[in-house]
């Protein structure tokens, strides 16, 4: 059957996916079981680490696949035992007849479910809605293919690029659309990161707020990073989230020694100096600006020397969302490479 076929159960499944938390090492996963007749008979979705995965949360609302069913997922089913088993396997034991996904996966260990399926006699059909499935669970795919964490870059500016005013104040620069927006992005991310300037300048607390000024149920591991000594009493060292302070100035160190901790996204909030340091290694996946209607001058910009000399240097970056949040515009933008 075709790719057209499945597309309405994909979208479903699309939509359970993101019943499941963004943050923690697990990607997020929808699948619906269709009957012969092409209905759903059951859904499932991914809970986090150590619970059933998509396929086997599914498989668990039936006492007995009927004949003839198809099971639709955004991941091609895993094929290695973790935490929990292998999924593809639970679909082959199950007796299902066929398995339609969204997305290969680039897993060294997990990946090969499909083979696994086709050699136990089950039909296969990958690639349904790849590019949906792709942006959707850009992070842990991004992540796992490059073997360290998703890093976002997220700043907010005067439009014209500066980050505060001379004198060193920020506060407000956006507006409070585009502060709740960034503090619910946080509440997704594994770990938020920041330079040891940022918290002598602001004693930053990191935490990721509601607009009531509650805490969100998660909190992502502060890191901070620097040799400068911070003091006991900062913020940032309360018990409203884990913080890990790196001195060291080694970017690539300090993706490595996250990625071996379990982070997968890494949300980089400042100040300049680190920002400048990501975006010039091209160690950046995807930019947020919030973008102010206000102008500054000044010398304290969002973005500082990137090793630039001219305009063929530039970094070409490739909106690919847009919208206004209250007064502000926000941006969200990934590097055109080659």
């Amino acid at each position: 059957m075709s790719h057209e076929n499945y597309e309405s159960a994909m979208h479903r499944a699309l939509e359970l996916a993101l019943l499941g938390p963004a943050w923690g090492v697990n990607p997020q996963v929808g699948c619906v079981i269709l009957d012969a007749n092409g209905q759903i008979i059951a859904e499932g979705w991914h809970r986090g680490a150590g619970t059933a995965h998509a396929e086997v949360d599914a498989l668990s609302k039936l006492s007995q696949v009927p004949a003839g069913a198809t099971a639709v997922v955004t991941l091609e089913p895993c094929n290695h035992t973790g935490r929990t088993g292998p999924c593809a396997q639970a679909l082959i034991a199950a007796g299902v007849s066929r398995v339609v996904y969204a997305v290969a996966d680039p897993g060294a260990e997990s990946s090969q479910g499909a083979q696994t399926l086709r050699d136990a006699g089950v039909e296969v059909l990958g690639g349904v809605l790849e590019s949906e499935a792709s942006e959707q669970n850009r992070v842990w795919l991004t992540a796992n293919r490059l073997q360290r964490p998703f890093v976002t870059l997220k700043w907010a500016s005067s439009i014209d690029g500066r980050a505060a005013a001379n004198d060193g104040t920020s506060k407000w620069i956006s507006g409070p659309e585009s502060r709740a927006d960034s503090h619910q992005r946080r509440s997704e991310v594994d770990a938020i990161l920041v330079g040891t300037g940022t918290i002598l300048a602001d004693d930053a607390a990191l935490t990721a707020r509601k607009p009531d000024g509650t805490l969100f149920e998660h909190q992502p591991l502060r890191v901070v990073i620097g040799n400068r000594d911070l003091p006991a009493d900062a913020r940032v060292f309360n018990d409203q989230a884990e913080t890990m302070h790196l001195r060291t100035h080694s970017i690539h160190g300090i993706l490595a020694a996250l990625w071996a901790e379990g982070i997968k996204h890494v949300w980089v909030e400042g100040g300049p100096s680190v920002a400048s340091q990501f975006a010039r290694l091209g160690l950046v996946d995807e930019y947020i600006i919030y973008l102010a209607p206000l102008l500054i001058g000044g010398e304290r910009t969002a973005i500082r020397d990137l090793g630039i000399t001219s305009m063929p240097e530039a970094k070409r970056l490739k909106f690919v969302e847009m919208k206004q949040l209250g007064e502000d515009i926000f941006i969200r933008a990934i590097e055109e490479r080659a």
